[in-house]
Order: C-alpha cells, then structure tokens, then sequence
C-alpha cells in the first residue's frame, strides 16, 4: 500500500495519520498550540521551507483542524488557529511529550513542563479508563470490533485492516 492510500483504511489510526502524520505536521501543531501562529515565525522557528509550510497548512485546514484568521486586514496578515478538532490533538501531543520526557531528554533534563491553569501544578498525561477511572496500559486493553467494522461486514463489504485481509461476512470473522 502506498502512504497516499492510508487514508483508506478501516482504522481510526491510519486515518489521523494521513492527515497529521508527519513530521513537519505534528510540529505545526505544536507550535500553534504553544502560540507559534503566524506563518513566518512557524517558518523561522521550524526551518520549514514555505512550499512545505504552505502544503502543510494547507492540509491541515482542509481537514478542518486548523483555520486562518486575519489579525491584520490591512495587509492581509492571518495566523493559524486550531479548530475543535485541532484541539482534540492536544492529549496525542501531551502523550508524545511525555514519552520524549522520559526516554529523549538530555542529561540536563526536560525543555518544557506543562502547568494546569486551574491549580498552578506541573501535570503529566493521565491514561484512564472513562467508566471505572482506573489507570489503563497497553497490557490491560484489548481491541475487539466496533459498529463502523460489524456494520461493514452486515453489508457484505470486504476490507484490509491492520495487513490483513478480512472477509465480507461477520460469521467468518466470529469463527476465527
């Protein structure tokens, strides 16, 4: 499969990252997010070139998780913002800098910590279930199919996920 094709997986996953899945991509992100929100200073502080800058930004607002907006009308001056649905990125990006903390970091330590508004404390990520709140990790999960897969195979499609090739009838998926 070709990386232009991701994007026509059945996995939540393989979707997101055909929109925000390089490099350059999570990077604008996180500028934005930490008030980096005009095209120039995106392209100073990334050492972007401003075809990529453009292509990216580009992207990112067709997908709906960024808009421009003019700060100065005169010249025609925007800055990037995240959209709701940018925002929803946000525990992705904590959960990422959370794991460069702790096995990236140089001796002299993290570059950056992140302090709850409400209280003034330092905060990390937090992983927990939404029905019992209990702390979850990956040994703990289990994935099984939703109602996008089982309503695919109830309509007799046949579709690829994970490398694998699954067939258009839930009876032999349940039989595996």
């Amino acid at each position: 499969m070709r990386w232009d094709d991701v994007n026509t997986q059945v996995c939540s996953m393989a979707r997101t990252l055909a929109i925000v899945g390089d490099r350059w991509t999570f990077l604008i992100i996180r500028d934005i997010t930490l008030g980096n929100r005009r095209f120039t200073s995106m392209h100073k502080a990334l050492g972007i070139t401003k075809h990529r800058l453009t292509d990216r930004l580009t992207r990112l607002i067709e997908h709906g998780v960024v808009y421009k907006q003019c700060y100065d009308e005169a010249r025609q001056r925007f800055e990037y913002r995240l959209t709701e649905k940018g925002l929803d990125l946000y525990p992705v990006l904590t959960t990422i800098v959370q794991f460069g903390d702790k096995w990236e970091a140089d001796e002299d330590g993290v570059p950056l910590e992140h302090v709850h508004k409400a209280c003034g404390a330092v905060t990390q990520p937090y992983l927990a279930c939404s029905e019992c709140h209990e702390p979850i990790h990956a040994r703990e999960v289990r994935a099984q199919l939703g109602p996008g897969i089982r309503r695919k195979l109830e309509r007799g499609e046949t579709f690829g996920i994970q490398g694998r090739y699954y067939p258009a009838s839930l009876e032999k998926v349940k039989a595996r």
